[in-house]
């Protein structure tokens, strides 16, 4: 059972969602099932947005087994800011 949900809130043509992927993609090589992990477009996820209350896109938001949310980040995080959130939520 994974210990944290981490969602990533992008859109089609988001240039920065493109790099927040791939650092993504690095830390879930890293921690694999530990996370789940989750990617809502948008565009055609507009009430799950809006009820995350997602202003810009990317956002990433860590939230516990609970689905309470521990850490929401806007704009492009590095991989070693991702552990560093992802460790924090973990304690």
């Amino acid at each position: 059972m994974p210990e944290l949900s981490l969602t990533l809130y992008s859109s089609s043509f988001c240039g920065a969602c493109a790099s927040t992927r791939q650092s993504l993609e690095q830390v879930e090589a890293l921690l694999g099932d530990r996370i789940a992990w989750h990617e809502v477009n948008v565009a055609t996820a507009p009430d799950e947005s809006e009820r995350a209350g997602i202003l810009a896109t990317p956002t990433v938001i860590i939230a516990g087994p609970d689905g309470e949310e521990r850490m929401r980040a806007a704009g492009v995080p590095t991989t070693p800011q991702l552990l560093a959130a992802i460790a924090s939520a973990l304690e």
